[in-house]
């Protein structure tokens, strides 16, 4: 029997993110795109002006109009966001599980994306998922024509990621790949439910009370990882990550983890069972 060593383990988990990549992915390099997102704020912030119009004039104008079905689309659109989040939880975890294993917490926190997960497959796969958050926001489009309840979590969430990601991005945080395979890894689930329900296809029998429950679990990590490299940041230590965007990290995972809790205990109360509300 061959014993592993932790070594073993870590640089098969660093090649495995290369694992059929293609010549685009394994020759990217971030820098480019990390000084155009600094000097392309306009983007998102014309996106959300019109997110936010979206949804005040899209539902004046669906008052007096019957909803629209559109479960093919929306199933389409599911999965094709959970192919995206899977591939990316491919190519961002186990480089993410590698940092933990070979390298100081401190380290994998504070690390400039540029000398550590900023290039190559990873590195596409980050910088993919920020700009992934401007189209993501068509989820709400689909809640608007089909006249579903549209809570505050759902178009707060969408709002606050995007801006909160683009700022990540744009200054470089070495905190930025936590939250980027959590992320990516909880929607390959999440998505991949909602495609099943929109097909009609996801048994009764499933769990759907475990994405709520990894999406709490996320925002615990993201919060804490925010704390901690505003600790080694005020304890002097070099660490690549903004004050100010620690400190909007740290209140917006602190916000969600808030509502998520609330909106589980909504969902599905002291029971335990699921009510008709959920976030799309």
């Amino acid at each position: 029997m061959i014993a592993l060593t932790t070594n073993d383990v870590t640089q098969f988990l660093y090649s495995s993110t290369n694992f059929l990549t293609l010549p685009f992915e394994r020759n990217f390099q971030g820098m480019p795109y990390v000084e155009w997102s600094l000097n392309n704020w306009s983007i998102p912030i014309i996106s959300l002006v019109l997110y936010l119009l979206c949804i005040t004039l899209g539902k004046n104008i669906m008052t007096n109009m019957k909803p629209y079905d559109l479960s093919m689309a929306l199933a389409a659109w599911n999965g094709l966001l959970c192919l995206f989040s899977f591939i990316g939880m491919c190519r961002t975890v186990p480089h993410l599980i590698a940092n933990v294993l070979s390298q100081p917490y401190e380290q994998t926190v504070c690390s400039s994306p540029t000398d550590s997960w900023g290039n190559g497959p990873t590195g596409l796969w980050v910088m993919l998922f920020i700009f992934s958050k401007i189209p993501e926001l068509i989820d709400t489009v689909f809640i608007v024509l089909r006249k579903k309840p549209l809570i505050f979590l759902h178009w707060y969430h969408h709002i606050t990621v995007l801006l909160f990601c683009w700022s990540a991005y744009s200054s470089r945080a070495g905190s930025g790949l936590y939250f980027v395979a959590m992320n990516f890894t909880v929607h390959a689930m999440m998505y991949g439910y909602y495609c099943l329900q929109a097909l009609k296809l996801c048994p009764k029998s499933f769990p759907a009370h475990l994405i709520t429950i990894s999406q709490i679990a996320q925002m615990f990590v993201g919060t804490g990882v925010c704390i901690s490299a505003w600790y080694f940041k005020l304890a002097g230590i070099s660490c690549s990550n903004d004050y100010q965007n620690l400190t909007a990290g740290a209140i917006m995972y602190g916000s969600y983890l808030y509502l998520f809790c609330e909106f589980a205990l909504k969902r599905y109360g002291r029971s335990g069972k699921k009510v008709s509300k959920k976030i799309e």
